[in-house]
């Protein structure tokens, strides 16, 4: 039967800008008539443009609540702007990682991601989309620019609504739209990315660390999916290909509200894996966001590895893991975003390769991947990827480590350890307030701007807790792409010392509502007598600089962090 497309009137939203990855809104505000089809509308337009019709699209998302009937509705829209084929997850579901595998692997025109990441699901809490163009990778900012620009004019949107895909049964269904064909494909959410793993990996060598070889005790890990997408993920590639016993794998089951929990992957929302590790019955254990390209490693005991020292650690032991080693891929660069702690750079100088700092978004990495002088990249955020796809990849991180571990047949702890002795330890960490008072939040940006220009700082020393600290500079971090020459300006407010210390705010564009401000620390000690200490307790005077000088506790009342990593 033939359908007919149909044009909807409708009028703009002044909200529709997207951030860094993608809108993201209460679930509330995207129920509004037309809000949806507005931002889908001009997603398809402004990201796709003169190669939208006879495009494919793929279709993907984490599991949240609202996310299957948007699904539904994007089909219809793809159908009526004249998309060729659809390929959508089963039952509406894949991981950020695997999508964009999907893309690259079927040379499609881009795809659609229906996650808040890491934010809160359910009916009261968050939702999400966010485009991935050709290559795999979310949209750059003259993209995002683009859809933003169609937002604020758009009069109508397209759909098809006699057309009902059924989303929940893997096989093609072919349709007649305005005399042109269109085709639903359901595919398995799992298997492409599997496959690509398995590729990547030696699944033997893996295989054999978790079941016990050679008279070695087999290694007993813990992986908590935190009710997100990753759970059928890990139960078909940790549990099935590489025989994990199925006890391995904990909240593997998707729902649409993550089990009433938050699913960030860091020591506060995941603290039934920190509380199940601390026991001492397994080695090696992670946690992954909703949609599964954030993770966080944790050794035996909750020995807690951050994600900047994940980063170096992987970036020292590249020849471990097979993809690496092929075609000289270890000797391309690294790369991290600005807040991310300098370990990496420390690998990166040694092996004299180059290595970049970036703003925060993985679409800063993108280019550099494209342009084949990066490999490896990483953000404080739990984030850890490389060249493999273009997003950051939780399960691949896991992977790696457990490649890592396969080889050197060592604990966690011990791999770090010897890391700094080589390397020397950049101390980490991050202050997470969140859902603060835009305004507030706003004028303490705004007075540490003024503290840029007025240059009074500069120069200045810190006596705290017996320890002086002289400021060297302090700027907003600007960067330059070396290879678009795009500029991106006023990226978070660094503070740099003499001794190499850093202080950094930002304001996070993660959030559906308020502000929340994140304050990076960081200290760098080549004593190996220091290396086993709390990071806390090494940060102390660093940390309470950063509150004197930004007057935090003062404008927004907190006194506190929400999160600390």
């Amino acid at each position: 039967m033939a359908l007919k497309a149909t044009s909807v009137s409708t009028s703009p939203f002044e909200d529709q800008k997207p951030g860094t990855s993608g809108l993201r809104k209460s679930v509330k505000v995207y129920q509004q008539p037309n809000y949806t089809e507005n931002f889908v509308q001009c997603t398809l337009s402004g990201g796709l443009k003169e190669k939208l019709v006879g495009s494919t699209v793929v279709i993907g998302g984490d599991g949240r609540f609202y996310m299957k009937e948007t699904t539904v509705k994007i089909v219809q829209m793809c159908a009526a702007n004249g998309v060729k084929k659809v390929i959508v997850g089963e039952n509406g579901l894949m991981s950020t990682p695997a999508l964009s595998c999907v893309i690259r692997k079927y040379q499609t025109g881009g795809g659609i991601i229906l996650t808040a990441s890491h934010n809160p699901g359910g009916p009261d809490a968050d939702f999400g989309i966010k485009f991935n163009t050709a290559n795999g990778g979310p949209a750059p900012e003259n993209v995002t620019n683009a859809i933003f620009e169609l937002t604020t004019t758009i009069s109508e949107y397209k759909t098809c609504p006699d057309l009902q895909p059924v989303i929940s049964v893997i096989g093609s269904t072919k349709y007649e739209v305005e005399g042109r064909p269109f085709t639903v494909e359901v595919i398995d959410s799992v298997a492409d990315y599997a496959m690509y793993m398995q590729e990547i990996f030696d699944f033997g060598a893996i295989r054999n660390l978790l079941s016990g070889s050679d008279g070695k005790p087999s290694l007993k890990i813990l992986l908590n999916a935190m009710h997100g997408v990753m759970g059928p993920y890990i139960t078909k590639i940790v549990c099935g290909e590489l025989g994990a016993p199925a006890d391995s794998a904990v909240n593997c089951v998707p729902l649409t509200d993550f089990g009433g929990h938050h699913p960030d992957p860091n020591l506060t929302y995941a603290a039934d894996l920190v509380t199940e590790l601390k026991k001492g019955q397994h080695g090696f254990g992670a946690a992954f966001d909703g949609d599964g390209d954030r993770n966080m490693i944790l050794g035996k005991e909750a020995f807690f590895v951050t994600p900047s020292d994940s980063l170096a650690v992987l970036a020292n032991n590249l020849n471990y893991i097979p993809y690496f080693r092929k075609e000289g891929r270890d000797k391309k660069g690294f790369a991290r975003s600005m807040p991310t702690s300098g370990a990496v750079d420390r690998v990166a100088e040694k092996n004299g390769v180059e290595c970049f700092e970036v703003p925060t978004g993985w679409k800063f990495f993108g280019n550099l991947m494209d342009a084949g002088r990066l490999t490896l990249c990483g953000e404080e955020s739990f984030g850890t990827g490389s060249d493999h796809i273009r997003e950051k990849d939780g399960l691949w991180a896991v992977l790696a480590w457990l490649s890592i571990l396969a080889e050197k047949k060592c604990s966690v702890e011990d791999i770090l350890m010897d890391h700094w002795k080589q390397y020397g330890r950049n101390f980490y960490t991050r202050y997470d307030y969140e859902n603060c008072e835009s305004a507030p939040a706003k004028k303490m940006m705004d007075n540490l701007n003024t503290l840029i220009e007025e240059g009074t700082l500069v120069g200045a020393t810190h006596n705290v807790g017996g320890k002086t600290y002289k400021v060297a500079t302090m700027d907003n971090f600007g960067y330059t792409d070396p290879i678009d020459g795009s500029i991106s300006k006023n990226q978070g407010v660094r503070i740099l010392f003499a001794d190499g210390s850093r202080i950094i705010f930002r304001l996070s564009g993660t959030g559906s509502s308020g502000a929340t401000i994140r304050m990076y620390i960081e200290g760098y000690e080549s004593d190996n007598t220091t290396f086993a200490k709390d990071p806390q307790d090494v940060l102390k005077p660093l940390i309470e600089i950063a509150l004197q000088i930004s007057q935090l506790r003062e404008l927004t009342g907190r006194d506190k962090p929400t999160v600390i990593t």
